[in-house]
């Protein structure tokens, strides 16, 4: 594991980028559980039956932020100590 982390953060990023280009050129090979199928279906099916329960982009994307990790380890917007 400590292996992975020698390259730079952009290093990886770059890494990541390119597996994730290659599942997308063929997702069949993705394993996905029936219960993963199940969800993905529900979901858009929630969303049509009432879309005001949905979270807009702009709140949800900000609680991804706070909660996503900084590169020293901490959390984005959490203060140190």
């Amino acid at each position: 594991m400590d292996a992975i982390r020698k390259p730079s953060v952009s290093e990886r990023l770059a890494l990541v980028e390119e597996i994730w280009a290659g599942l997308a050129q063929d997702p069949d090979l993705v394993p996905v559980s029936d219960q993963q199928r199940g969800e993905a279906r529900r979901r858009p099916e929630r969303h049509d039956a009432d879309p005001s329960k949905a979270d807009p982009w702009r709140g949800a994307s900000a609680g991804l932020s706070a909660k996503r990790p900084d590169e020293h380890g901490g959390a984005h917007g959490s203060s140190p100590g």
